[in-house]
């Protein structure tokens, strides 16, 4: 592939973002454009490290690591929301350690005495717990800082972008419809955001297929709480149903939590594809596309592993 002009992205969550600040930094030019930047769904995310339900394993673990490093750099600058978090995951039944649990050196099964009442087994761990509007907004401000433009714009067709030698397409869940890819589909997740009781370690349940999920992570004044996973479901209107249900769930692990006052919610629409695509295509004209998207709910995780793979497939 051969590029001499500007490099657009369609795309403001944090896959485009991270993409852009990875480009610009290895010295190219890069315009973001996007209907809404940052992108909702990234905002509404807890967000943990933790490549869950994505594939392929071999390059998730590649890009699930470069992540991993990345983060542990940021967390020691309180201006980018990223901190290093130790916390438990557990299971009401008897559940093996997950294949990522090979990346963390400090992971380790819990005593009986960690687990809350109900839970059989479990893992203690630490990892990057990022506050992703604080994340986001450092993110932005670094794509501009060095040299990136953007422009609030919805994009219903890659013929739609005149100025760049080469796009990438790094749009969430309009990425499919960009790329006439039918095996992009949405799971619907909400979080409630409540203020923090004085809770400084993660928890999460790992409740297998169910929809009902259970996460309780800190990120310093306030607490987000989680959540739920609805396949199919693309709609960003706020449940009160669910928000409910959530916290109760969550007071049930920590009833701390029962409560604490309401900040408020946030959802998003996961963009999930049975495997992350993240490889070179072309236009109809022969414009050069990257593609970068189908990351579910793993896209922080693998964001700057595939940011960066992005960036080896142009010339050095």
């Amino acid at each position: 592939m051969t590029t001499t002009g500007k490099i657009v992205i369609v795309g403001g969550g944090v896959t485009g973002l991270t993409t852009g600040v990875a480009l610009l930094e290895a010295g190219w030019p890069v315009h973001l454009v996007a209907a809404e930047i940052p992108g909702p769904t990234s905002v509404a995310a807890g967000a943990m490290w933790g490549p869950y339900m994505v594939e392929p394993w071999t390059k998730v673990r590649r890009w699930s690591l470069v992540s991993l490093d990345v983060f542990r750099e940021l967390s020691g600058a309180p201006v980018t929301g990223v901190r290093m978090v130790s916390g438990v995951e557990a299971a009401r039944n008897s559940v093996s350690a997950p294949e990522w649990s090979t990346l963390l050196p400090d992971f380790r099964e819990c005593s009986p005495g960690e687990l809350p009442a109900g839970f059989v087994g479990g893992f203690r761990f630490t990892v990057p717990l990022i506050d992703m509007p604080l994340y986001l907004q450092y993110l932005l401000e670094r794509f501009r800082g060095a040299g990136g433009t953007v422009r609030r714009q919805f994009v219903g067709s890659l013929d739609e972008i005149d100025d760049g030698s080469v796009i990438v397409n790094c749009a969430g869940l309009g990425a499919g419809k960009l790329a006439a890819d039918d095996g992009v589909r949405p799971i619907r997740g909400q979080h409630v955001v409540v203020k923090n009781p004085g809770i400084t370690e993660f928890f999460s349940e790992d409740t297998g297929p169910s929809s009902d999920l259970v996460c309780i992570y800190p990120h310093g004044e306030t607490v987000i709480l989680g959540g739920t996973a609805i396949d199919g479901e693309a709609s960003l209107q706020e449940d009160p149903v669910a928000a409910r249900a959530i916290v109760e769930r969550c007071a049930a692990v920590e009833p701390r939590l029962a409560k604490a006052p309401v900040v408020a919610s946030r959802v998003g629409a996961r963009p999930t594809r049975s495997e992350v695509r993240v490889e070179a295509d072309s236009r109809s004209d022969g414009v050069p596309v990257l593609h970068n998207y189908g990351h579910g709910g793993s896209g922080v995780t693998l964001s700057w592993g595939c940011a960066r793979e992005i960036v080896g497939m142009l010339p050095s």
